[in-house]
């Protein structure tokens, strides 16, 4: 961590400051308040807002649990986030990925495409991973192009409006910018300090 994480337990200045602190721990529970908590409540009503955000991103979304874990993974790996990635890898195993799905697909440090050039120039579609649903696959893909290049094809937009809801289209593309701005302040002060282990650390 490139600056000191607050005490853990905090020391609010304040009945407002112990209210948010009372609010992330209420969400982390039964846990304890994680590193990155400790690291964004040196500006509390920072911390109040993240909490907010990032509780109705994971908890109050229609997303099955495995599309959300593979969006915030495939984040994790673009931008190379591996505290992110440690910690929702095993959430999207336990949400029903497979392990060489996540390992051989997710984890893949090259772009993922839902499109391939043909010999004509003509782009076809690539085969959906054997280890991944076509919904995971689509999800893993988007996640991949929007972190990437943040302007998205229309290609690959039309195929998410032939199997995803605009409900569904708008949380997965909410959980892909939030985890895009957890892992750039992750990554940024080294919260965790996991920047340098790589994805095969234990976790």
């Amino acid at each position: 961590m490139r600056i000191p994480y607050v005490p853990n337990p905090p020391e609010p200045a304040s009945d407002e400051e112990a209210a948010i602190v009372e609010r992330i721990q209420a969400r982390r529970a039964p846990r304890p308040l994680q590193p990155l908590d400790l690291a964004l409540l040196h500006s509390p009503p920072v911390a109040d807002g993240w909490n907010s955000f990032l509780g109705a991103v994971r908890t109050r979304t229609s997303l099955a649990a495995d599309l959300r874990e593979i969006a915030v993974s495939r984040v994790a790996v673009v931008n190379r986030a591996w505290y992110e990635w440690m910690h929702h890898t095993p959430l999207a195993e336990q949400a029903g990925v497979s392990k060489t799905g996540m390992n051989d697909v997710v984890r893949r440090e090259t772009p993922l495409e839902l499109l391939s050039s043909s010999g004509s120039g003509a782009p076809v579609p690539v085969p959906v991973p054997e280890d991944l649903t076509e919904k995971q696959w689509l999800v893993a893909c988007y996640t991949d192009e929007m972190t990437r290049n943040v302007q998205v094809k229309d290609e690959t937009f039309a195929r998410l409006k032939e199997v995803f809801t605009d409900r569904e289209i708008v949380e997965i593309t909410a959980t892909i910018a939030c985890y895009n701005c957890v892992s750039r302040f992750l990554v940024a002060l080294d919260v965790g300090e996991k920047n340098g282990v790589g994805p095969d650390a234990a976790h």
